[in-house]
C-alpha cells in the first residue's frame, strides 16, 4: 500500500493535482472555522453545546462540517448549488429551452451550469438573509429554542453579514469548480466529503457519551458491515452485451467487434442521498418564514432525524430520486437512438423500440436493488439511534455513503491516471 501511495509523488503531474486538491480543500476548511464579523463567540460556543441534539439543526450543520452553527464565512457550504443544481435538474424535463441546451451536447452544458450558478447565488442570498434573522433570537424553528448570536444587530450589520455569507458561498462554488478542473476527482464531492468525514471523531464522540459503550460498540460493529456491502455494491453492475455490423469504410472493413454496456447497481451513486436532504430542508427553511406556530411546532417535532416521519420520507425520497436521477442520466430512448446510429446492436434484440424496452426494463430492475441499497444504508442507524434514543449523531448512514462514495470514485480517477503511466493502481 505504501509503494502504491509513493506512486502518486513520482508522477509530477498527478503529484501536482493531488497537493492543489488537499490545498484548496485546507482553505476550505479554513474558510469553515472563520466567523463571520458581529458574531458573539460566546454565545457560538452557548449554541454549539446545546445543539448537539437538536436533529434539525444537526441536519442543516451536516455539509457544512459544522461551519453553520460557528456562523462562518463558508457556513451555507454547497446546500445552496445542490439545491439549484437538483432545481435545474428537475426543469430540464419540463422547460424546452433547458431541455434543447442539454442536446446541444458540451456547448449547451456551459448555459446550463452558468444558470445554475446564477440560481446558486440568488439562493445564497435568500438563504443567508434568512439564516441571519434566524440566529438573531428567532431560531424556534431549528433549535427549539431562542439564542441571539448576534446581540450588537443592526441593519447595516445584518446586511454586511448577508453579504459575507454569499461571498463565501460564490467562493466554496469556484473553489470546487478549480478542484474539478486542476485537480483530481470531483469539486463539489470533494468538499462534502471533507465535511462529512470531519464531522465524524465528534459524532463517535456524542455516541459514546449519549449510548454508553455497549451501544456504540454496537453501532461500530454494524458500520464495518455497511462499509463492505457499500463497497461490494458499488462494484456491482449488469454487462449488456453489444455487436456492432461490419461495414466498409473506404477500403478497411470497420467494426464487427462485440463489447459491452455497464449498467451499475447503484448507478446513481450517493446523488439521490444529498437530493433528498435538500428536500427535506425546505421545510425547515419555510418554517422561519411562515409565521404559524403551529407548522413551526410540526417541523421541530416531525423533521428530527430520529422520528418516524422523517425516516419515512428519506427512505421514500431516496428511492425516488435514485429512479429519477438513473432514468435521466442514462435516458433508454437516447441510449438506443445513439446506439443505432453506430451500427450497433444487442444479439437477440432488434434495433430501434425493442432495444429502448430492453434498456428501460433492466434499468428498472437493477435499479430496484440500487435504491432499496441506498435507502436501507441511509436510514438502519437512524432507526437503530431511534429505537435506543440516541440523538447526537443521527446521521451516520448518510455520512457513511457520503464519504465511501466519494472516496471510491477519487481513487478510481487516481488509478487511471496512475495506469496511463504503468503504475500499479490502489484499486483491483
Amino acid at each position: 500500500m505504501l509503494a502504491r501511495l509513493a506512486n502518486i509523488f513520482r508522477v509530477h503531474d498527478l503529484r501536482n493535482k493531488v497537493l492543489f486538491t488537499l490545498g484548496v480543500i485546507a482553505l476550505y476548511q479554513l474558510g469553515a472555522n472563520l466567523p463571520v464579523p458581529g458574531v458573539s463567540w460566546s454565545q457560538v460556543q452557548l449554541l454549539q453545546s446545546k445543539a448537539g441534539a437538536s436533529g434539525v439543526l444537526g441536519f442543516l450543520n451536516l455539509f457544512s462540517g459544522g461551519a453553520l452553527t460557528r456562523m462562518a464565512v463558508f457556513g451555507l457550504g454547497v446546500m445552496p448549488y445542490i439545491t439549484s443544481s437538483i432545481v435545474i435538474q428537475l426543469m430540464t424535463s419540463v422547460i424546452p429551452k433547458l431541455t434543447q441546451w442539454r442536446d446541444e451536447g458540451a456547448t449547451g452544458q456551459k448555459k446550463i451550469t452558468q444558470t445554475t450558478r446564477y440560481m446558486t447565488i440568488g439562493l445564497a442570498l435568500l438563504q443567508s438573509t434568512g439564516l441571519v434573522y434566524a440566529f438573531h433570537g428567532h431560531d424556534q424553528a431549528l433549535l427549539g429554542f431562542n439564542i441571539d448570536l448576534i446581540p450588537k444587530f443592526t441593519f447595516w450589520l445584518g446586511l454586511f453579514m448577508v453579504l459575507i455569507l454569499t461571498a463565501g458561498t460564490a467562493f466554496v462554488m469556484w473553489l470546487a469548480e478549480l478542484i474539478t478542473q486542476r485537480g483530481i476527482g470531483q469539486g463539489m464531492s470533494l468538499l462534502i466529503f471533507a465535511n462529512v468525514v470531519a464531522g465524524l471523531p465528534t459524532g463517535g464522540r456524542a455516541v459514546f457519551s449519549e449510548g454508553g459503550p455497549i451501544k456504540f460498540g454496537a453501532i461500530v460493529a454494524i458500520s464495518i458491515i455497511l462499509l463492505v456491502v457499500i463497497i461490494f455494491m458499488d462494484q456491482g453492475q449488469r454487462r449488456i452485451p453489444v455487436t456492432f455490423a461490419r461495414r466498409v469504410v473506404g477500403r478497411k472493413m470497420m467494426g464487427g467487434n462485440s463489447t459491452y454496456i455497464p449498467l451499475k447497481v447503484n448507478q446513481s451513486g450517493v446523488i439521490p442521498i444529498i437530493f433528498a436532504s435538500s428536500v427535506l430542508y425546505i421545510p425547515v427553511l419555510l418554517s422561519n418564514v411562515v409565521p404559524w406556530a403551529s407548522f413551526q411546532n410540526f417541523v421541530t417535532k416531525s423533521f428530527r432525524p430520529t422520528s418516524a416521519i422523517y425516516i419515512g420520507s428519506y427512505f421514500v425520497l431516496i428511492v425516488a430520486f435514485t429512479f429519477f436521477y438513473v432514468y435521466i442520466a442514462f435516458e433508454p430512448h437516447q441510449q438506443a437512438d445513439m446506439l443505432r446510429k453506430q451500427g450497433g446492436f444487442i444479439p437477440g434484440i432488434r434495433p430501434g423500440m425493442p432495444t429502448e424496452k430492453y434498456f428501460a426494463k433492466m434499468l428498472s430492475r437493477i435499479t430496484v436493488v440500487g435504491a432499496g441499497f441506498l435507502a436501507c444504508v441511509a436510514v438502519i442507524p437512524s432507526v437503530l439511534m431511534a429505537i435506543w434514543n440516541i440523538n447526537r449523531f443521527p446521521f451516520y448512514g448518510t455520512t457513511l455513503l457520503i464519504a465511501v462514495g466519494v472516496a471510491l470514485e477519487t481513487m478510481r480517477q487516481i488509478d487511471s491516471q496512475l495506469m496511463m503511466r504503468n503504475y500499479e493502481g490502489f484499486l483491483k
